[in-house]
């Protein structure tokens, strides 16, 4: 499971954040992005010591000062489900080869050899141009 994948989930869900230098936030996750700069909303700041509170309606929290984030477990729950969907979706895919019976796989009619027409015809098959010697 990628972070960045989770916190996109997260997005509009209380979670709480610890930065390296101790303080705590406490809110509702509105936006993050690739550095995971985050924006919270109704946020209730803990000083490092925990005997100062304050509120803030909004604050951006910039990713590399990130130390801990919690995450509700039902956010967790709700993104392996999804990878789960997405793997099953990826192993639906065709193979290698394409379509199995419609001959578009390699090899097949109109794969590498040419296609239809170029059996037993003068045209010459494979990659090569109109048959004939070859300059």
């Amino acid at each position: 499971m990628l972070p960045l994948s989770l916190l996109h989930t997260a997005a509009g869900h209380p979670m709480l954040v610890e930065l390296k230098n101790g303080e705590t936030f406490n809110g509702h996750l509105v936006s993050c992005d690739n550095f995971m700069n985050l924006t919270l909303r109704e946020v209730i700041q803990t000083s490092p010591d925990g005997d100062r509170f304050w509120r803030l309606p909004e604050c951006y929290i910039r990713g590399n000062t990130i130390k801990y984030l919690n995450v509700p477990e039902e956010i967790v729950d709700m993104v392996k489900e999804e990878e789960g969907r997405q793997r099953q979706m990826n192993q639906r895919g065709r193979g290698r080869g394409g379509r199995e019976n419609g001959f578009n796989g390699r090899g097949g009619r109109g794969g590498r050899g040419g296609g239809e027409g170029s059996r037993g015809q003068s045209r010459g098959g494979g990659r090569g141009g109109l048959g004939g010697p070859r300059p």
